[in-house]
């Protein structure tokens, strides 16, 4: 507990997928005044994703699934285009992201680097995201990638030329916010 916050009451609201509570708090404002707020929240565990380039041709990684959330909220046909991504379960950042590269890309990728990590929606969601990049190279392809059968992800794996996927998130092809702060990191570190 944090001097001006003291949690009250927390509610399991639902434990299907992930977990959903409602967590109500009094909270000390700057003035002393204390307040109660109830706010949800979802716990989805944290994650780990990934941006593989390559510098000779210039080019990256990228996926392609459906995404209900998308397609209930507009986009007209669920398919978003991402960086290799996947929660960490009981694993650490760094086996996670090598498991999900090759599960999702078919590359078996040898050194990862940790570019940062971040709250991807901290208003309502607890996870934490890891941020690596990686080189590939095509003799590291190992398999066709796809995601495993039996979690049913059919994903597509795309080769981009970098400047293609930066045009990409221009004209709203990419609209995936942890696939944009990495091709945007690769950009601004002049990595690619």
């Amino acid at each position: 507990m944090i001097d001006n916050i003291k949690v009250i009451d927390t509610q399991l609201l639902s434990d299907n997928w992930y977990v959903l509570r409602k967590i109500t708090y009094e909270f000390t404002k700057k003035n002393g005044a204390k307040i109660t707020q109830s706010r949800e929240v979802y716990d989805r565990g944290n994650g780990a994703t990934i941006l593989l380039f390559n510098r000779v041709q210039k080019t990256v990684i990228l996926t392609k699934q459906f995404r209900l959330p998308t397609f209930v909220n507009g986009n007209e046909t669920g398919m978003l285009i991402e960086t290799c991504a996947g929660l960490l379960d009981r694993d650490n950042a760094e086996d996670c992201i090598r498991r999900e590269t090759e599960e999702e890309t078919g590359y078996k990728i040898t050194e990862v680097k940790k570019v940062f990590e971040a709250y991807m929606s901290p208003g309502s969601v607890t996870e934490i995201l890891y941020f690596f990049i990686a080189e590939y190279a095509k003799e590291m392809k190992v398999n066709e990638g796809g995601g495993l059968e039996d979690e049913e992800e059919n994903i597509e794996v795309l080769e981009l030329d970098i400047e293609k996927a930066m045009q990409m998130i221009g004209d709203g092809q990419i609209r995936d916010g942890k696939t944009i702060m990495l091709l945007q990191h690769i950009k601004l570190n002049n990595i690619l």
